[in-house]
């Protein structure tokens, strides 16, 4: 990919741009009901693209990126309005599903412990 960006940089891209404005940071239960909105959108791209409701040909086009990308803003949104880092967040997740749950699927011949070669 051309431009990575860190999860660290991604939560200061974010919280430079809602720090122009007065507002700030809605409150987190107005946060979560946002989350709730736009999972909801990316619900109903999905079914479009891979489920058996296609769009009306009256609908807006969207696109599963465009929706992921929402999702993924609202959910930094609400990390740095409760000044939780992500990265430490994936860490902890990552760190659990490698030790509590490492041998609770079936690996691939050949695969390491992370699923590598």
């Amino acid at each position: 990919m051309a431009n990575e960006k860190s999860m660290i940089q991604l939560q200061k891209e974010v919280d430079q741009y809602i720090s122009q404005f007065k507002e700030g940071y809605f409150s987190p239960l107005a946060m979560m009901a946002r989350l709730t909105e736009e999972m909801g959108e990316l619900s109903r791209e999905i079914n479009h693209y891979y489920g058996e409701k296609p769009k009306k040909h009256t609908e807006k086009e969207k696109t599963v990126e465009e929706e992921l990308g929402d999702v993924l803003f609202v959910l930094i949104c609400l990390a740095n309005s409760l000044d939780i880092s992500l990265e430490e967040a994936h860490d902890r997740v990552m760190n659990k599903f490698n030790t509590r749950d490492k041998d609770r699927w079936t690996r691939k011949e050949g695969g390491g412990e992370n699923g590598t070669n």
